[in-house]
């Protein structure tokens, strides 16, 4: 039995099923939907207590990220269009981390009833904790658009 497993990677090249890139193109969906909807306490569960962050202002940390959302949402902001493209997967050779890229539109009302329009790239790092997937890494760039 050993032997065959260890054959059969092998001959695979230790390759990852696709219905892991699957699963995190699915959690990307999911995470993105709960940042579209507000739902803060959903949208902040995918994160690692541990996570890093780089936005355009530099590192953020998950505690000074979480306090600027739930204060804009509280305030009377939030998001009201997140559209997700050319999402793109990369998974480990072991399964247990993954890279998922892509493009995103996001629409915002900040506190005061301002919209912003960001066409933005965001980079996130998956790992397999406890059989769990939690987002390690966030790096997300943007630029505002009229």
């Amino acid at each position: 039995m050993i032997a065959a497993t260890l054959s059969l990677l092998l001959l695979t090249g230790g390759a990852v099923q696709p219905s892991t890139a699957s699963e995190i193109e699915k959690l990307e969906v999911a995470f993105n939907g709960a940042y579209e909807r507000n739902e803060l306490d959903d949208y902040f569960s995918y994160y690692a207590d541990d996570v890093t962050m780089w936005f355009e202002s530099g590192r953020v940390s998950l505690a000074d990220y979480k306090k600027s959302w739930y204060e804009l949402i509280e305030g009377g902001g939030g998001v009201e269009k997140n559209v997700l493209s050319d999402i793109r997967v990369q998974v480990s050779p072991g399964g247990d981390s993954a890279v998922a890229t892509y493009a995103v539109n996001v629409l915002t009302r900040q506190a005061d009833g301002k919209k912003t329009k960001e066409q933005a790239y965001e980079t996130d790092v998956w790992y397999k904790r406890g059989g769990q997937w939690k987002l390690v890494h966030v790096h997300y760039n943007s630029k505002e658009v009229p």
